[in-house]
């Protein structure tokens, strides 16, 4: 299981990846992409053309760590999703298969 604290940076690739991808490319499509928050403890997460394959890579105090889940049935919906910096529920909703209509927040501290 992947342990998400409530403060934790996760950010989405909205482009599909090749899954053959191993950590040296991730990271590389990482700092291209993301500049200098590769091993902040960030969350980096990546799906196939199919929807049906997950890769999440982060760094884990001493290094790289992928997590990798692969649906036998159905797709991850990206509906809502069109940025790239989520928070901590989008993602479980999106490993969860919940597709919400509207995402409504009751306050916040910031």
């Amino acid at each position: 299981m992947l342990a998400l604290s409530g403060n934790a940076r996760i950010f989405f690739f909205q482009q599909p990846i090749d899954m053959r991808k191993g950590i040296e490319a991730l990271s590389f499509l990482v700092e291209q992409n993301c500049c200098g928050e590769l091993m902040t403890g960030a969350y980096f997460v990546f799906v196939n053309r199919l929807r049906d394959k997950m890769k999440v890579l982060y760094w884990d105090n001493d290094g790289f760590a992928i997590w990798w889940k692969r649906l036998e049935k159905g797709s991850f919906r990206l509906l809502g999703i069109d940025r790239a910096l989520i928070d901590r529920k989008e993602f479980l909703m999106l490993l969860e298969g919940i597709t919400p209509q509207r995402i409504q927040k009751r306050f916040s501290l910031k």
